[in-house]
């Protein structure tokens, strides 16, 4: 079990990636709003959707067994 697949985005599959982005522009747009004052409702909710998205994008990408060719790289 290799744990730099959870923090290391050179080590992340697609999923984890597009997750751990998610994840900074949802704490991005909740920081503008709360500095210009407007709330949305159920906003916080994303941060769920991101969360599990990334658990499902780490367990594929554990149960994963790319070869030698595979030069996915993000």
């Amino acid at each position: 079990m290799k744990l730099s697949k959870i923090y290391d985005p050179r080590e992340m599959n697609s999923y984890q990636f597009v997750a751990a982005t998610g994840l900074v522009m949802t704490l991005l747009a909740h920081l503008i709003l709360a500095l210009i004052g407007k709330s949305i409702n159920n906003f916080a909710a994303l941060y769920i959707c991101w969360a599990v998205f990334f658990t499902l994008g780490t367990i594929a990408n554990y149960n994963s067994r790319p070869n030698d060719n595979d030069h996915h790289h993000h």
